[in-house]
């Protein structure tokens, strides 16, 4: 954490473990004003921005095994949390005072800063509350929640209702994401999504699929059927998936799947006995994998490939955080078929602009990706609707400056004062842990 602090400038400290996350483009950006100094505060040493400084902040241990179970994300949280105070106090022994703290709500590094700076503004990004019914927990009547996971659930948003309580404006990048929250809190939450580069995501027709640095040369093919997510599990319908690319199969001899993600769960349950989802699926659908192509996670510049060359996209998800691959496959033009879930449903109107199917229904799917590979001069006004939805609502040269004037205008929706109160004076060295 090398930088002088520049007195004139307006400063913000942005918050977040990973590194730059939903801050991207904000910071950099800001990055480029030299109104403003930037500091980010993150867990991850990798990674820069020109312009943004960025100070490490190291919790001093995980939480305890002994720590009950449904206290341990708050363990973590208040971990995370101790070890920004720290950061802090740093910050203040070098003189920068942040203006405004914007930082990731539910991993714990936005708890003590109005106590380390009671009089900085607290803006809190709210991606998800955590509801034990009626969204992504009790969805699957496979996996039926129990008491404990009700218990454990509600005890999960402790760090969540400590920001909302403490920040003076939130925001969530969709309204079904800001419907999650309870209703006395909502009023505080602005929706601004993160936002679509849409001239980087942008269609090109035509375009064949070749990636010579995992030798995958796909540029014979007519008919791509792609799926990408961070992980494969379960939340993201990647059981469904396979079993759909087994129908497939069967009747297409000439269709071609690219799987981009890592062989692992990024939310939800893992399997036990270390068995992943990808295991498990291959055994009870054994599939032709020569044409099945499992890329793990690709740098930006090949997952625009992959998508540009999709002849469908499939997307299916629980009723949880919508993913941005949905929304850039929608901007490169892809027919998209997706999942009839409320996240979806925000974005997706069926026939218009996607289609929309069945979560549990492998043949469903199957049969609407066929009718997208058996008609595609019918799906071409749905592509040309997929990319002006995402020209017209989540173009990211049009939410950036609305999200930058949310920061710097402070234009919330609260009708809350702000919480500035600080609840403890004590320095860093006082905290146990």
């Amino acid at each position: 954490m090398t930088f002088i602090v520049r007195p004139q400038a307006k400063k913000i400290l942005f918050l977040h473990p990973n590194f730059p996350a939903q801050f991207r483009h904000l910071a950099t950006n800001l990055g480029k004003n030299n109104d403003y100094q930037i500091v980010f505060g993150t867990k991850k040493r990798e990674g820069e921005i020109t312009n943004v400084a960025k100070a490490i902040y190291t919790p001093s241990r995980e939480a305890a095994k002994e720590t009950h179970h449904y206290v341990r994300n708050l363990e973590n949280a208040v971990l995370q949390g101790q070890a920004v105070y720290r950061l802090g106090e740093k910050l203040k022994a070098k003189g920068f005072i942040p203006d405004i703290v914007y930082g990731h709500s539910g991993w714990g590094p936005t708890l003590f800063i109005k106590d380390v700076f009671p009089k900085t503004k607290l803006l809190c990004y709210f991606e998800w509350f955590y509801n034990a019914h009626d969204s992504d927990a009790d969805f699957d009547p496979r996996d039926p929640i129990t008491v404990d996971d009700e218990t454990r659930i509600r005890i999960k948003n402790a760090p969540i209702l400590i920001d909302l309580y403490s920040c003076d404006g939130g925001l969530s990048p969709t309204n079904w994401q800001r419907q999650q929250f309870p209703s006395e809190y909502q009023e505080k939450i602005t929706v601004i999504h993160d936002g679509i580069d849409t001239d980087y995501f942008q269609p090109k027709p035509g375009a064949k699929l070749v990636l010579p640095r995992i030798n995958l040369d796909l540029s014979f093919a007519d008919e791509i059927v792609t799926y990408v997510a961070r992980g494969m599990e379960p939340y993201r319908g990647f059981p469904e998936f396979i079993e759909t690319i087994g129908l497939l199969q069967q009747r297409r001899p000439k269709l071609q799947t690219v799987i981009v993600g890592e062989n692992r769960v990024a939310y939800g349950k893992k399997l036990p006995e270390g068995k992943s989802y990808k295991e498990l699926m291959l055994e009870k659908f054994p599939l032709d994998l020569s044409r099945v192509h499992f890329t793990g996670l690709l740098p930006y510049s090949e997952y625009l490939q992959v998508i540009q060359a999709s002849s469908v996209h499939v997307y299916l998800t629980r009723p949880f955080v919508l993913s941005w691959s949905m929304l850039e496959a929608l901007s490169v033009g892809c027919l998209v078929v997706a999942s009839n879930t409320k996240p979806v449903v925000e974005v997706i109107k069926d026939g218009v602009n996607g289609l929309l199917v069945d979560f549990f229904s492998p043949e469903e799917i199957a049969n609407r990706v066929e009718e997208a590979l058996n008609h595609p001069n019918r799906m071409e006004s749905i592509r040309k609707k997929a990319r002006e939805t995402i020209e017209a609502k989540y173009s990211l040269k049009d939410l950036l400056p609305k999200h930058l004037q949310w920061i710097e205008k402070g234009e919330f929706k609260s009708n809350f004062k702000s919480n500035s109160k600080s609840i403890s004076k004590k320095k860093s060295k006082g905290f146990g842990g």
